[in-house]
Formats: C-alpha cells, structure tokens, sequence
C-alpha cells in the first residue's frame, strides 16, 4: 500500500465530540454501522388483492406503501422498505414487514384499510395488528486501530463511570479522496478497549449503545461503492432497483455538500437525461444530477425540490432545461397516488414546480 493510502485509510473515520469540538480519535476501521430500525411485522386479515398481484405473491420488496383507513380514523400512513411475506394465517391473511415512517396507527383500529404504494392500490383488508418483533440486542461498535486524542487518553487513565460516558459524539467519514461522506451522531459511551494489532500505539474502542439512526444494511453495498469518492459521471445509479434507488437518493440528501451555495449565472442551461426515470428516486436522481452534476441533490419531493430551487444548491433561476426522453417520465410518473389515495399527475406538478421558480423546460 502506498504511503498517501495508508494515511487516507488511517483517517476515514473521526470521533467527534459535539459539544466541545475535539476529536476523539481516528481510525480506518468500525463494525457495527450497519443495522435495522423501527422495523415491524403487521398481520392483514381479510386481504382483497388489487391488481396485479395476488395474496400469496411475495414481493413489494423496497416499496413505500401507505395505510388508508376507510373511515378515516387515522391520517394516512407510511410503512417504507415494505416486503409482503406471503399469505398468514390463512388463505384471506398477508404478512407484510417494513420500515415504520413514524409511530404507527393506533393499536385500537379495527376498520378496513386501503394499501397503496403511490402509484397504484395493492389491495385492502378489514383490519391489521402488529406482530411483536422478535427482541434483539444491537452490536457495540468498535472504532479498530483508534489512533486516540489526548482528551481520549486522559479518559481512558483514569477510567471512571463519568470519563467513560463521552456524551454526543458524531462519527465523520471520508471516502477515498478524503472528500467529506457521511456524519453519523451516537451517544459514545467507552465499554472497553484493548491494543490494537497495527501498532502499539492505536487500540479497538468499543462503544456501548446504538447510532441515533443506523445505515440501513440494504445500504450497504452502496456506501461500499461511494467511498471510492463521488461518481465521476452521471446516472451510475441507473441500475439500480427502486429499494436501492431510495438509499442512492437518501445518502444524496444526507452527504455533506460544502460548496453547495454556489449558484451558476442566471440563463444557465441544464440538461436532463430521462431515460431512467422509471420511479420516484430515479426523478430526483436525475434532477439533481443535472443541476448538481454526478451525485448532486435537488430535492427528494416537490416541497425539497421547491425549496433548492429557490437557492444555496447550485440553482436560483432563471434557467433552462432540456428534459431529455421526457416520455419516460411521464409514462411511469403521470399516474400517481396522494397519501390518502387521490390520484394525481406528479409529472405535471414536477413541470409546475419548474416553472413557478422560473425554469423553462424544453421536453424532448
């Protein structure tokens, strides 16, 4: 390994304490990153499929899917990263597990509910319960050859309950070309640490508690490939299912953006390449792309994207755009479904939200 790479390696990951600002530590190396949360299991009773799909399809995988009671009991609500686990207890039963987008509906609900994925209604049920996930301990994280900084090593001499328990910290990361990544918050609280195998001075820090909110491991592979650094051209998440599209999309909106107040002159031309706006990432995807260049953001909803365009993420307008295979979009997005189940057109509203913050579109 080359000496600037062991330096790179050696310094990706930095604990940070956020109240005072000092650094912790540095290492190459954390287990326990990865990990699910909120996750629930839901029982349908009396499943009425819509279609295509029928009850005993396992599928949905990654799919946003909205509860709408029929009476109206509850506000519409949002189960994401849902997979349906095939028919239970019985022929007229569904299984389905997913990501909780708040607290859930009211435990007491027994009414019919609509199941929609926002573009088209899966089917029904007369009621649902929730399956007590099974109770699971979540991994400490160790920080691996933790080169530690003199508040860290004055901690650890002298050792007591108040020494140990280092408050909020946050966990920055930076990919291969030493580019800012991600910035993870936990409540860094020392369980052990031991010599490290690379040198006698660095040792493994192990952390008690959980990230306030763990990377998904569906997410996995996609941090593996944007640690190499941000992608040098455009649309390399064009392959991508809709599950990992929406991780693709969530890393956009969270990575550090240091320059991204710097707007281009008013007039700028843009140019979108619509041959894989398929879903609802793959629009943003490209939107931002094409303001912000490979792994740029501009929204991930028309609110977000309303809100960029109005400035400090590359765009204030005037400007114009050049919507490349345009009918893609409007084949898979024009049909959509609110939250509560109201069809509308999110490609007009997309084309309204241009507009009204001054970017002329050209569909092509």
């Amino acid at each position: 390994m080359h000496e600037n790479e062991a330096r790179r390696g050696r310094t990706r990951y930095t604990l940070t304490d956020t109240e005072r600002g000092h650094a912790w530590g540095t290492c190459a190396e954390v287990e326990g990153l990865f990990g699910e949360t909120g996750r629930e299991t839901y029982e349908l009773f009396g499943w009425t499929p819509g279609e295509p799909e029928g009850p005993g399809v396992r599928g949905w995988i990654g799919r946003e899917v909205w509860f709408v009671p029929e009476d109206g009991a509850f506000d519409a609500w949002l189960l994401e990263d849902a997979e349906s686990l095939g028919p239970h207890p019985g022929p007229d039963g569904l299984v389905l597990t997913g990501l909780d987008g708040r607290l859930g509906p009211p435990e007491d609900h027994h009414g019919p509910v609509l199941l929609h994925d926002g573009r088209r209604r899966l089917g029904s049920c007369r009621g649902f319960a929730r399956a007590l996930p099974p109770r699971r301990l979540d991994p400490p994280i160790v920080l691996r050859g933790l080169a530690p900084g003199e508040e860290l090593r004055r901690a650890l001499e002298t050792a007591t309950r108040s020494t140990l328990d280092l408050g909020e910290a946050a966990l920055e990361v930076r990919d291969d070309r030493g580019e800012p990544f991600a910035e993870l918050l936990l409540w860094a609280t020392v369980s052990g640490w031991r010599p490290s195998a690379p040198g006698a001075d660095l040792i493994d820090l192990e952390l008690e508690g959980k990230l306030s909110e763990p990377v998904p491991e569906s997410a996995r592979p996609l941090w593996e490939r944007w640690l190499a650094g941000v992608p040098r051209t455009t649309g390399t998440w064009a392959g991508l299912d809709t599950r990992q599209r929406w991780a693709w999309l969530d890393h956009v909106l969270r990575r550090p953006r240091p320059h991204a107040d710097i707007a281009r002159p008013p007039g700028h031309a843009y140019e979108l390449d619509g041959r894989h706006v398929t879903d609802v990432p793959g629009l943003y995807l490209a939107l931002g792309e094409a303001v912000n260049g490979p792994g740029g953001y501009l929204g991930a909803n028309l609110h977000a994207l309303a809100d960029c365009l109005g400035g400090g993420f590359g765009c204030s307008g005037p400007a114009m755009l050049l919507w490349r295979d345009s009918a893609v979009a409007r084949e898979h997005l024009s049909h959509a479904l609110t939250p509560d189940g109201r069809p509308y057109d999110l490609f007009a509203c997309v084309l309204d939200v241009l507009a009204e913050r001054r970017m002329r579109v050209t569909l092509a």
